[in-house]
């Protein structure tokens, strides 16, 4: 068994700092939680919305002439509403609680009960549902036109 000094202790845990400190990334590289949590709303968007919406949100995917209402300009959100981005009501679009009425019978898929039934009753599933509802709405939110 090795005895280790306090002075040792010490001298190995600032030697280990210098070495975490050193390898972070450069001040212009990193992003700040905003930034990270929008960035991966894209992917999902991406999976679960551009079919219907696009991949630039505008609302001409590749199924889009096949339902009986044609998909919103997502990026139009704020300016459709007087400038502002209807933030929780959107997070209720998304998870099926806010009926809109362009979609009649509901032509969108609810994603919050899909993403729910993947989840089952796991606590943990649960909270990452709600994370992945979030992503996607910030994402929204960071594409809307200016």
């Amino acid at each position: 068994m090795i005895a280790w000094s306090t002075r040792g202790v010490v001298i190995l845990a600032l030697m280990g700092g210098c070495v975490l400190w050193g390898m972070r990334a450069p001040a212009s590289a990193q992003t700040s939680p905003e930034q990270e949590v929008m960035a991966a709303g894209k992917p999902v968007f991406e999976q679960y919305c551009a079919t219907c919406h696009g991949g630039d949100a505008k609302g001409g995917g590749v199924a889009s002439n096949m339902l009986t209402v044609k998909p919103a300009d997502l990026t139009m959100i704020s300016k459709n509403n007087n400038g502002t981005f209807p933030f929780w009501r959107m997070y209720g679009v998304v998870d099926g609680r806010e009926q809109i009425k362009g979609h009649g019978t509901r032509d969108m898929p609810i994603w919050g009960a899909e993403f729910r039934t993947q989840a089952a009753s796991n606590i943990t599933a649960q909270s990452q549902v709600r994370g992945r509802i979030l992503e996607l709405v910030y994402y929204l939110q960071s594409i809307q036109a200016k």
